[in-house]
């Protein structure tokens, strides 16, 4: 009598595409979670799930209503397949050469008034020379989280303290000190930095609250003024607003501000006095392979930055 054959895994159950969802399973924290980062549903990153533990002939993940466990063998399941997955990438890679075509989907995290002004047009310059990639262009100014968000790199204004991410600084953002005419009329001309406390103030909380120093151009010499803001926000371009309506001093980008100074909205108080610029970086996770879409992603943002922190009009 001839053995019945053990009915082999459907042809869409690919092994490397079981590991993927897997790792972005675990990685992203819940079925759900995975399945919005990869574009599907969550039966079928639940199907995947079960489709690899039946091959495995193991149990990976233990399920509660309010947790999602690794097992034993779903960690060592877990560690080999990011190592399989990576090296299967860098294999990829290899043989395409260093010049691949870009493809595939890039999420990227910007800060919010700098991510829907001065950077559209490099993004969209990405797209036209890359006609096989898409990109979500998320904004906000939190430090993203690269695992749980699914993101593929962010740019980033100010330090960097996470140890386990690249960040490669590309560009200094220049800030300067402006009020509105209506906020200064009546007053006698601000001379020197010490005399800002007496106005009312705008605070910009991600980088300043209650305080501010500013540095003399030529001398070097520091003034820290102190101060209890009027208005805090979170937005530049509400603080910019504030600005406008003579609501207090503050202190922003000079590529926002440059238009309202040259029209006479806004006057730059203290010109000789500069507030620290602010670094901006690239940064993304630490991998052994970084896809095609993100090394272009990178080279044309590494080009743009200068010009646009500048306010200039970005130019292919």
């Amino acid at each position: 009598m001839t053995p019945t054959p053990r009915p082999s895994a459907p042809a869409s159950a690919d092994r490397i595409e079981l590991m993927s969802t897997f790792v972005r399973i675990v990685e992203s924290g819940s079925l759900s979670a995975a399945a919005a980062q990869m574009g599907t549903t969550q039966p079928t990153v639940s199907r995947r799930l079960q489709a690899l533990e039946k091959q495995l002939g193991l149990r990976l993940i233990k399920r509660s209503t309010h947790a999602m466990t690794l097992t034993e063998d779903g960690q060592r399941c877990f560690d080999g397949a990011r190592e399989l997955l990576a090296s299967w990438q860098a294999f990829e890679a290899d043989l395409r050469g260093a010049g691949d075509e870009p493809e595939g989907t890039l999420r990227v995290v910007a800060p919010h008034a700098f991510g829907q002004s001065q950077l559209i047009g490099p993004v969209g310059e990405y797209l036209a020379r890359y006609p096989r990639v898409s990109v979500e262009w998320l904004l906000h100014d939190r430090t993203p989280d690269f695992v749980a968000d699914g993101i593929d790199c962010a740019i980033q204004v100010g330090e960097v303290s996470d140890p386990n991410v690249v960040a490669i600084a590309v560009a200094e953002i220049p800030r300067i000190v402006v009020a509105a005419p209506q906020l200064l009329q009546g007053r006698a001309q601000i001379a020197h930095p010490s005399e800002l406390a007496a106005l009312p103030w705008l605070a910009l909380r991600s980088f300043y609250r209650t305080e501010m120093s500013l540095v003399h151009a030529r001398s070097g010499e520091q003034s820290r003024i102190g101060f209890k803001p009027r208005l805090s926000t979170d937005s530049l371009y509400a603080l910019r607003s504030a600005a406008l309506l003579g609501i207090g001093v503050g202190v922003g980008s000079a590529w926002l501000l440059r238009d309202d100074l040259a029209s006479g909205r806004l006057v730059q108080l203290l010109p000789d006095w500069l507030a620290a610029p602010l670094p901006m970086y690239l940064v993304y996770p630490h991998a052994r392979f970084y896809p095609a879409r993100l090394r272009r992603f990178l080279e044309v943002i590494r080009e743009a930055a200068p010009a646009a922190v500048r306010g200039a009009l970005w130019h292919a």
